[in-house]
């Protein structure tokens, strides 16, 4: 088995405004996009992971790739496009909760093109999620990848809803059906079941879930904790770990790296390790994601932790 994982999606920049100029506004650009968050997040972690998605060719493609290259996540199969870098326009609440205006039409994360998919390594698992699920033409790339791997790897899933990129919930929850039975680990929060789904109970979407094939369902919901369902028929409630939080940017990432660094630790990173959880394992696997996911929530931005502050 390749034990290597391979995340795939969007990779951009998220702009703060940094305070006033005396000609206009201070702008700090950081790296993100949800899924190069998770392949940062699984590399800090230890994990070998690969990204694939489209990087401009200009300097904020330069520095994106430059920012996976330095945290050891492979890049052989991002794809340098001649388009341009999405703009995330990032804006905190009062309680650190970020809002989201993205300037991508035509940006190289969404141009991923379809050839792109035969330069992807074979892998023990791949993850999915976030606006490239359901913008084209880089859905179907990721669609066929999808396609090409689910009855030989773990697929998980994170759709990470982002309405200012693609307002039609219709598409989304399109995308999610279509998902469920390729799909062996999903994660959603309850935002994002709040907009997919709205008043329906996630105990009974887990099991329509699980019915369809998926292996385990994750439920974040902020500080209220962690809802966790298998196929085996386990639940199980984890409360949030209790920290100060300075901005909830990355966290949901950080949980998924984090769950999937924890199972892979511990050899059950696959359709059949899934279905073997017991209790006591699903409890721990999802402790360690919610005390990793805690240290992002305390830190400014996306700033994921390293294994060793998980010790």
């Amino acid at each position: 088995m390749h034990k290597m994982m391979v995340v795939s999606g969007e990779a951009l920049m998220d702009v703060f405004a940094a305070g006033d100029t005396p000609t206009g506004l201070m702008m700090d650009a950081r790296i993100g996009g949800s899924p190069l968050n998770v392949a940062q997040g699984l590399a800090r972690l230890g994990q070998r992971v690969a990204f694939f998605g489209g990087l401009s060719q200009g300097f904020l493609g330069d520095r994106l790739l430059q920012a996976l290259q330095q945290e050891g996540v492979d890049t052989g199969c991002v794809q340098r496009l001649d388009a341009p870098t999405t703009l995330g326009l990032v804006g905190l609440d009062a309680q650190g909760v970020p809002s989201y205006a993205f300037y991508g039409e035509g940006a190289a994360d969404r141009l991923l093109p379809l050839a792109a998919v035969a330069g992807v390594p074979a892998a023990q698992a791949y993850h999915f999620g976030s606006y490239a699920m359901v913008v084209e033409p880089v859905a179907s790339t990721q669609r066929a990848l999808v396609e090409r791997e689910h009855a030989r790897s773990l697929i998980a899933y994170d759709p990470n809803i982002r309405l200012n990129v693609e307002p039609a919930l219709a598409r989304w929850r399109d995308t999610l059906a279509w998902m469920l039975p390729r799909t062996h680990l999903l994660k959603v929060s309850d935002e994002d079941l709040g907009l997919l789904y709205p008043g329906a109970d996630p105990a009974e979407l887990a099991a329509q879930w699980l019915a369809q094939g998926v292996r385990l369902v994750v439920v974040t919901r902020g500080g209220e904790g962690v809802w966790a369902w298998t196929a085996q028929g386990l639940h199980a409630a984890h409360p949030a770990q209790a920290v100060p939080v300075v901005d909830t940017v990355g966290a949901g990432d950080t949980f998924q790296a984090a769950l999937l660094t924890t199972l892979a630790e511990r050899g059950l990173l696959s359709p059949g390790g899934l279905a073997a959880l017991s209790a006591p394992v699903l409890e721990a696997v999802l402790d360690f994601a919610a005390r990793a996911a805690a240290i992002t929530c305390s830190r400014r931005g996306a700033d994921l932790p390293y294994r060793a502050e998980l010790a």
